[in-house]
């Protein structure tokens, strides 16, 4: 559904201004090591797969043949148009779609995996978006996850916490100081993968938790 011709209510909130920063941060990142880390993300994924907030599509190069269908979820106009034209030169088969996390376009027990990459941190309600990705996963599917979290530093998580809501206005809702592992945890996956590793995105940025991992659906 296009966000222009959904009902009130359904619209997702737009950051054009972000969205267009995005793309050169997004590129930046990649080259400071985001590349490797999308790679560590997607290896070995297969079948049927749904990867919720694919932004312009950094990840679609890097998704293995064994992926039979994908289909990429993303609400911010800007960045979907970019996602398009990505999608073109994948070598496996992409539709991109609007949308929103809490109401994922597949029916019950149908996909064998759900992506979340750099996306649990701006969605308004994690708890919803990985509900529903447990409802569209068969049993035994995969999430698969990449995200920057909250400091394992008692110091760091308050900084975090102090500067979230300032953080969340200028960057397109993020909240740096989620604990998304445990809310997954929470969610009912099985958490078999958890690597955990300080990354900085772009220059003269300190080096913040990343996790990248995968999940089961119990």
């Amino acid at each position: 559904m296009d966000p222009d011709t959904a009902p009130p209510g359904r619209r997702e909130l737009q950051h054009p201004r972000f969205a267009r920063q995005y793309l050169g941060i997004a590129a930046e990142m990649d080259r400071r090591g985001g590349t490797a880390h999308r790679r560590q993300l997607l290896e070995g994924v297969s079948g049927r797969v749904l990867e919720v907030g694919a932004g312009q599509g950094r990840n679609f190069a890097h998704y293995p043949r064994t992926v039979t269908d994908l289909v990429a979820l993303e609400p911010e106009d800007t960045l979907r148009a970019a996602a398009r034209r990505a999608a073109a030169e994948a070598r496996v088969p992409v539709t991109v779609v609007a949308g929103q996390a809490g109401e994922l376009p597949a029916g019950d027990g149908t996909l064998d995996a759900v992506v979340f990459s750099l996306v649990l941190c701006s969605v308004s309600e994690p708890e919803a978006a990985l509900a529903e990705a447990a409802r569209v996963l068969r049993p035994g599917g995969q999430l698969r996850f990449y995200e920057h979290v909250r400091s394992l530093r008692r110091l760091g998580g308050l900084l975090q916490d102090a500067i979230t809501p300032l953080w969340a206005l200028a960057g397109g809702g993020c909240h740096p100081n989620r604990d998304t592992v445990a809310t997954i945890r929470s969610a009912g996956f099985t958490v078999d993968r958890s690597d955990r590793f300080g990354f900085a995105p772009v220059a003269f940025m300190p080096p913040l938790a990343h996790v990248i991992g995968l999940a089961t659906k119990e």
